[in-house]
């Protein structure tokens, strides 16, 4: 029979038979600990009966097994000379009211426990309580223990409701507080990257405080809560309902991250239910069940997920561990847990194994405790082996190890030991216990403790994560949280996490994170965003932000960058292609230019070159080169000289050369003019080219001059496109750009009239003008500054190149219409071109008129001899034409009739008088070439 399974106190006429385990000594020490999980019966209770405890709790009993191992030790190293420390451990049966029940027990003296209304010299025989397991449970003991400042002492209970020295001045613990712990939560959730989580607490004052705490941490390290839940106990069939709901929600949403604040009871009913419906998640461990042996044990856990978690700090301990080997009360001693232990160890008890038990039997998991060899033993309480540390981490104990040395050093204070002798009194209050405690600070295998302001240790956390090992999982450290620099260490960085068979950490994220050049648009919650790219102007350099910053003075960003850059600044450089295939043409057309000069001093006594003009050409070489020369002005970074001297040396250059142009057209057009009219003969007088040439150009100056001064071309200081990483420096032609389209018009306008004056003399022989050279050139000049315009008021950006390209283009084509025929016809062309046989190539495209004289009728003397064929000629055109009669026959047109006499020496403009018969007497003008 197992009778002593039940933990059931019938009779309690002294401390030691309501308590569990007791051992005497000269100051006791109370241990108040669960050594079962719960009481029966609860809802059945009605009249104030003794409690019925069950389900042995192996951990907690561990526990307290660890606080009586140390007291053992310090009494065997004689830490307290001629004091003996003793020890009353009750089973609060992780309830409540079963908790103050047992420190009435405690605290009676003679067997009671008066009333008084100060308890300054009240002197119980308990001075100091170990516990409680649960802070529920420390809450309520407390409170009762600040009427006699009674020191509490927790190495489990960890509310941060329990640092309130107004509400619990004699509560003290020798672990963090929760509001170090639930810091040390959001900030792993925050180091993964978690900002989307569920959580899920109990229905006590532990889960209630850390969830509280834990919701202002989650807003500092922007950790965003999917949903919350509360747990209900286990105490009726509602809390099942209850627990399928909550697990539905945990199912139902798609946050993947879950962080359970619940004792290790109500974690496996859950996890029950998980592995049930083949539901995965990443778990965030409380220090409640965060290293719990049963759990890591359960059937199934590998199909919940990830689990991380905090512990508290742990070691091991050689001598404990020897200790659970040999468990024994103590000599002069009584532990009725280690009897229960062992009779569910070691005692047969056949009968719990069919299929319908007995009601004293355990529970089905507290069978898996049995020995094979159970019914092969006679005594159970002569057995002893190593399961308990098989199956428990007793490095878990290190906290109530620490506890009970932390006690020994406060009575070594208050009683005033040496290394021979304490000589303080030892039946003292037990306030004064409190107040040594508080001051307390030692070294225990190699590490400092001591108490904060809110009695509380700064010692920190271990991270842990639960390892896959076959069927079950083992804890492995992998890092620490510091509580002083309030920071998280991850050591192990590339462990194999569960949910993504890797690696690979993951995710749970109400939204996708914000790359840089992104910032958060928050949507309903902070961590449910859309990513918007950055504005111009303005980045974001790091990932998540919530705003963009703006750009520094001399930098700029494009929309959605993650950097500021400064702009490039955008010219033509003398190193880039553009403008180094513009520099060299510009210097070819120069040498080309010098070229053509020489040809033209070489050969200006030829007929090509005395048709050209020489003296004129050179004046428009000159204007060419000026033009060329312009061309670089636009090569460089601009400054207000360079933007003022291209427009000036453009414009006063390609004038002086279209100027000349223009005397040309004119020449040929007033050598075939009907010299009769009034009119005509004013415009005969007004040929003067270097008048012409000065005055045209002259005027051009004076445009430029009012130009420079009114409106100036100046470096463009217009703010670049927020679209554009590119600065564009260059110039702008003055703010109304009035000068510079009348500096362009003016040249426009000349070459008009130079073509107009060209067209109207179209059919006068190439070899007596230079119409057709005229007309090509300034078409090519027109057309191109035609489409200049339209191209530099559309691409303001390009207004540079497209000028310096028309001014290039324009200046060749008067090079290639003008200046290389000529060339050629002096290097190349036919030496025996005479007079004759250009007049014969004239008459053949000439139209007969029925008043013209033809060409046989003229009498030229001395046109065949050789001397003559070079003499210089005049082109006339016969204006009135007389009869044999000397009556007025008709006037001809202009272009009606030809006559080409050789012109003497002395420049004279009329002809002999023929005498052959039926010569015509003409009347004639000439214009010398």
């Amino acid at each position: 029979m197992l009778t002593s399974i039940q933990a059931h106190i019938d009779v309690c006429n002294s401390a030691q038979q309501a308590c569990g385990a007791w051992a005497p000594g000269d100051v006791v020490i109370g241990i108040l600990l669960p050594c079962h999980h719960k009481v029966k019966s609860l809802h059945d209770r009605i009249r104030p009966e003794g409690f019925l405890c069950s389900d042995f709790d192996l951990e907690s009993f561990m526990m307290s097994l660890a606080a009586i191992h140390e007291i053992e030790e310090i009494n065997g190293a004689n830490f307290l000379p001629g004091v003996r420390l003793g020890y009353l451990m009750c089973d609060t049966c992780s309830y409540a009211s079963k908790a103050l029940q047992s420190v009435g027990h405690m605290l009676a003296v003679n067997g009671s426990l008066r009333v008084k209304c100060d308890y300054t010299n009240f002197r119980p025989r308990v001075k100091i309580i170990l516990g409680a397991l649960y802070s529920e449970v420390s809450i309520a003991v407390a409170r009762l223990l600040n009427i006699y400042m009674l020191p509490l002492l927790s190495s489990t209970s960890s509310s941060p409701e329990l640092s309130n020295k107004l509400r619990y001045p004699s509560f003290m613990r020798n672990i963090p507080s929760d509001e170090h712990q639930t810091k040390a939560v959001a900030k792993i959730m925050h180091h993964y990257g978690w900002n989307w989580v569920g959580v899920v607490y109990g229905d006590d004052d532990y889960g209630r405080a850390a969830f509280q705490s834990f919701l202002s941490d989650a807003v500092a390290n922007n950790v965003c809560l999917a949903y919350q839940e509360v747990m209900p106990h286990l105490d009726n069939s509602l809390s099942m309902q209850n627990i399928k709901q909550v697990v539905e929600q945990i199912r139902s949403s798609n946050a993947q991250v879950v962080l359970l604040i619940l004792k290790a009871e109500l974690v496996q009913v859950l996890f029950k239910e998980m592995i049930r419906t083949n539901t995965s998640r990443t778990w965030i461990a409380s220090d409640a069940w965060s290293n719990s042996r049963s759990l890591a044990q359960m059937e199934g856990i590998n199909q919940v997920g990830d689990i991380l978690g905090f512990t508290f700090v742990s070691g091991k301990s050689e001598s404990f561990d020897k200790y659970l080997k040999n468990l024994t009360a103590n000599p002069g001693g009584y532990n009725h847990f280690i009897e229960e232990y062992k009779n569910l160890r070691f005692n047969c008890s056949s009968e719990c194994f069919s299929d319908k038990p007995p009601s004293y039997c355990p529970s089905p998991n507290l069978l898996k405790v049995k020995a094979d060899n159970a019914c092969n033993i006679t005594d159970p309480q002569e057995q002893n082996d190593d399961y308990l540390l098989k199956v428990l981490d007793t490095s878990k104990a290190l906290p109530n190890r620490v506890a009970v040395w932390a006690v020994a050093h406060a009575l070594q204070n208050l009683l005033k030991c040496s290394s021979l002798s304490c000589l303080g009194e030892i039946n003292f209050p037990p306030w004064k216990l409190l107040e040594e405690l508080k001051k307390v600070n030692f070294r225990h295998d190699d590490q400092n403790y001591s108490f904060d302001e809110n009695g509380d240790f700064v010692s920190g956390y271990d991270l842990i994560v639960w390892k896959r090992d076959g069927h079950h999982r083992t804890f492995q450290r992998i890092g620490k949280y510091h509580v002083i620099s309030a920071d998280v260490q991850v050591d192990v960085k590339n462990f194999t996490w569960l949910s993504t068979a890797n690696t690979t950490t993951p995710q749970s994220r109400c939204s996708e994170r914000c790359t840089p050049g992104l910032v958060k648009k928050i949507l309903n919650v902070s961590c449910c965003y859309n990513c918007i790219p950055c504005m111009e102007g303005t980045y974001s350099d790091a990932w998540d932000l919530h705003e963009c910053k703006k750009c520094p003075n001399g930098t700029w960003s494009l929309r959605g960058w993650d950097r500021c850059k400064p702009r490039q600044e955008s010219y033509l450089r003398w190193n880039d292609a553009h403008p180094i295939s513009m520099m060299a043409a510009a210097a070819f057309g120069i040498l080309l230019l010098l070229v053509i000069f020489t040809i033209f001093l070489v050969y200006k006594d030829s007929s090509p070159m005395k048709r050209a003009e020489v003296r004129l050409s050179c004046v428009m070489m000159t204007g060419l080169a000026v033009s060329f020369t312009s061309v670089i002005c636009f090569m460089g970074k601009p400054s207000v000289h360079l933007c003022r001297a291209r427009q000036l040396m453009y414009a006063m250059g390609f004038t002086l050369c279209v100027s000349c142009i223009l005397v040309k057209a004119y020449r040929t057009f007033l050598a075939f003019l009907p010299f009769g009219q009034m009119t005509n003969r004013q415009l005969h007088r007004l040929y003067k080219p270097p008048v012409i040439v000065i005055i045209v150009t002259t005027l051009q100056g004076v445009i430029c001059l009012l130009w420079l001064i009114f409106d100036s071309p100046d470096v463009d200081n217009t703010p670049p496109s927020p679209q554009s990483m590119k600065k564009i420096i260059q110039c702008h032609e003055g703010a109304t750009y009035i000068g510079f389209g009348i500096m362009l018009s003016y040249i426009a306008l000349l070459a008009l009239v130079g073509f107009l004056l060209a067209f109207k003399s179209r059919k006068v022989p190439q070899e007596f003008s230079e119409t057709g050279y005229i007309i090509f050139s300034m078409l090519m000049y027109l057309f191109v500054w035609v489409c200049f315009v339209p191209v530099y008021i559309t691409n303001h950006e390009g207004g540079t190149p497209v000028q310096a390209s028309a001014i290039l283009v324009s200046s060749y084509g008067i090079i290639f219409c003008h200046f290389l025929p000529k060339c050629y016809e002096a290097l190349f062309g036919s030496k025996f071109d005479t007079l004759d046989m250009i007049l014969g190539r004239w008459r053949v495209i000439s139209s007969p008129s029925p008043h013209s004289e033809t060409e046989t009728d003229i009498g030229i003397p001395g046109m065949n001899t050789p001397s003559q064929i070079n003499s210089r000629f005049s082109i006339s055109s016969a204006s009135t034409i007389l009869g044999s009669s000397g009556s007025l026959s008709g006037v001809l047109p202009a272009d009606a009739e030809l006559v080409i006499v050789p012109v003497s020496k002395e420049k004279t403009h009329a002809c002999p008088p023929f005498t052959r018969l039926g010569t015509k007497v003409t009347m004639r003008r000439s214009i010398s070439f």
